[in-house]
C-alpha cells in the first residue's frame, strides 16, 4: 500500500510512486506513436483515407466510462472487503488474547512456557494470521511460524493440506480441553469458542475473495473495447483537431488505460502491488499486540513504508 500525501501543484504530474502510469506507460506509448502517425498521414492508412467522426466515439466513450466505473466500484469492494476482514482478524485477535487471560485459569508468566495453555493459543492466533496472510498470496513458508508453535504441533501443521483450519482445530480442541480440566466456567467457554470461529469467518472471507474473480468475460469486454476504442480514436479527431489529435489521444488513453489496470490492480487485494493490502504490516501489528498481551517484552519493531510503500 502507498502510504504518502497527496501531492499539489506541479508535483502532481511529476509522482511516479504509486502511480499507475508504471503499468500502462507501454501501451499508452504505442497509442500515442498510432496516433503521431494517423496526424502524420491525415487519417490515411495504406493510402486508404479513414473517415470517421467524433460521433460514435463519443457514444462508446460514455458507455465505456460507465462499464469502467462499475467495474472498478467492484473492484473496490473486494479491497475494501479484504480490508475489513483483516480489521476484524485484528479485533479477534485482540479479544481472543484478553479472553485467554482472563476467563482460563492458568498462570501466565513472562517466561512464555508453551504448556501454558493460554501462552499456547495465543501464540497460535499469531502464527494463524501469518499463515493466512501466506496463503491469500500462494508462499508457502513454514518456517516463520515455527517458533510460534511446539515443535510436533508445527511438524503436523506441515502435513496439513490449510495450516490456518489446522490451527484452529488445535485451538478447539484445548478449549474443550480447558472445559473438561475446569480451567474455564462452561458458561463462559461460548465467549472464546464465538471469538475463535469470528477468525475462521474473517479467513474463509480472504480465501472467498482470492478465489473468486471478477467474471472473466466481463473483464475481457472492458479489456477489448478500451484498447479498441483508444487505438481508433485518432482517426476520429484528425479530421478535427489536427495537430492536438495525439495529446488529445494521450489524456484519454490515460485516463481509460488507468482506470483499466488499476481495476485490475485493487480487483485483487491481497497480493504484492504497489496498491494491494499490506498484510506483512496487518500480521505484525497483531503479533506486536498478541506478544505484548502474553507478556513478552522483546517486541518486533512496526514495519513502516519504504519508498513510501508499506507491504
Amino acid at each position: 500500500m502507498i502510504m504518502r500525501d497527496r501531492p499539489s501543484g506541479l508535483h502532481l504530474f511529476f509522482v511516479i510512486r504509486g502511480s499507475i502510469l508504471s503499468s500502462i506507460w507501454k501501451v499508452l506509448l504505442i497509442n500515442v506513436i498510432v496516433a503521431i502517425a494517423v496526424t502524420v498521414g491525415h487519417g490515411a492508412l495504406f493510402n486508404f483515407k479513414i473517415t470517421l467522426t467524433p460521433i460514435p466515439f463519443t457514444l462508446i466513450g460514455l458507455a465505456l466510462a460507465i462499464f469502467l466505473g462499475f467495474r472498478n466500484g467492484a473492484a473496490y469492494d473486494r479491497y475494501w472487503e479484504g480490508r475489513k476482514l483483516w480489521g476484524r482478524l485484528v479485533s479477534d485477535s485482540q479479544n481472543l488474547a484478553r479472553q485467554c487471560q482472563s476467563l482460563i485459569q492458568h498462570p501466565l508468566l513472562a517466561g512464555q512456557d508453551v504448556s501454558d495453555i493460554r501462552v499456547r493459543m495465543i501464540y497460535r492466533a499469531i502464527a494463524y494470521a501469518h499463515l493466512l496472510r501466506q496463503r491469500v498470496r500462494d508462499i508457502c513458508e513454514p518456517g516463520e511460524v515455527r517458533g510460534l508453535l511446539a515443535e510436533q504441533e508445527w511438524r503436523q501443521m506441515q502435513q496439513a493440506t490449510n495450516a490456518p483450519n489446522f490451527l484452529m482445530q488445535q485451538m478447539g480442541a484445548d478449549l474443550g480441553q480447558c472445559i473438561r480440566d475446569g480451567k474455564i466456567d462452561p458458561c463462559l467457554a461460548p465467549a472464546v469458542d464465538a471469538t475463535l470461529s469470528s477468525m475462521v469467518a474473517a479467513g474463509i472471507g480472504c480465501e472467498r475473495i482470492k478465489n473468486t474473480p471478477l467474471p472473466f468475460s466481463y473483464t475481457l469486454l472492458l479489456h477489448r473495447t478500451a484498447y479498441l476504442y483508444c487505438f481508433l480514436l485518432p482517426f476520429g479527431l484528425v479530421d478535427t483537431i489536427g495537430f492536438m489529435t495525439p495529446l488529445v489521444v494521450a489524456i484519454v488513453a490515460y485516463t481509460f488505460f488507468g482506470l483499466d489496470a488499476l481495476g485490475d490492480e485493487i480487483e485483487e487485494p491481497f497480493g504484492l502491488s504497489d496498491n494491494d493490502l499490506p498484510l506483512d504490516a496487518l500480521c505484525r501489528t497483531i503479533e506486536i499486540n498478541l506478544r505484548e498481551a502474553s507478556g513478552d517484552t522483546a517486541l518486533p519493531p512496526p514495519l513502516v513504508p519504504v519508498n513510501y510503500r508499506l507491504t
